[in-house]
């Protein structure tokens, strides 16, 4: 069987250390860059099917190199940051990362978010897009089109509305979406679903009420079924 590739950028050389050996022990095959530099040029050059990023990094930023990445490739991003800040972590996600943990690492969570994002990334072969009016979203291609046109999403957004899209007409539980897309339950705190949320009513043009993409409050989300 074919190991996961993984590349970690991580500029603390016994953290990198420790989070390769713990993943070749669970069978990945892991690529380290101790700097943003050597880490995006390595990535490019030779992508693997997860990144694993520290958000502070010499050379390039770990934002930056976040950012750069997104704008290229639909690679998953799992970011690390020693910072434990929401500000900190809504600056992840604005930049494009899929999903986000704080240092101090504990390695049977960080497997559970990587395995929690190849399943999320993994190409959906017996399943077919759902269409809504004008709007169609495809699980295969992972692709998002509006009135003919290709709208461009993240790969956390498109996460998002792919939910919504399976139920749309009904109330998708913000429990039941922090569940599914980030592998935990709701601590009433997490606002990751709302940021997203936002960034796709503005790609969408759902911008004035009522919302196609409704929030029913205290409850979650709606994604409306016929008025796309």
């Amino acid at each position: 069987m074919e190991k996961t590739r993984v590349a970690l950028v991580e500029d603390d050389v016994e953290l990198a250390q420790w989070i390769t050996e713990y993943l070749e022990a669970k069978q990945y095959k892991v690529t380290v860059y101790h700097d943003g530099i050597s880490g995006f040029e390595g990535i490019k050059l030779n992508p693997p099917e997860l990144v694993i990023l520290d958000g502070m990094l010499p050379g390039i930023d770990g934002l930056d190199v976040c950012r750069e990445l997104r704008n290229t490739m639909a690679i998953p991003i799992l970011m690390l940051t020693a910072r434990d800040e929401e500000v900190d972590e809504i600056i992840g996600l604005e930049m494009g990362a899929d999903d986000y943990l704080t240092k101090p690492v504990r390695g049977r969570l960080l497997e559970a978010r990587i395995k929690n994002l190849l399943r999320r990334t993994a190409p959906c072969s017996a399943s077919s897009a759902i269409v809504l009016g004008q709007l169609e979203v495809n699980p295969d291609t992972r692709n998002v089109i509006l009135n003919g046109i290709n709208i461009k999403v993240s790969s956390n957004e498109f996460d998002v509305l792919w939910a919504l899209a399976q139920h749309a007409g009904s109330v998708v539980t913000r429990d039941a979406l922090i569940q599914q897309l980030r592998g935990f339950e709701y601590d009433g705190f997490d606002r990751s679903i709302d940021l997203r949320i936002s960034r796709l009513r503005k790609k969408l043009g759902d911008t004035e009420e009522p919302y196609k993409i409704a929030t029913v409050w205290g409850k979650g989300y709606q994604l409306a079924k016929d008025v796309w």
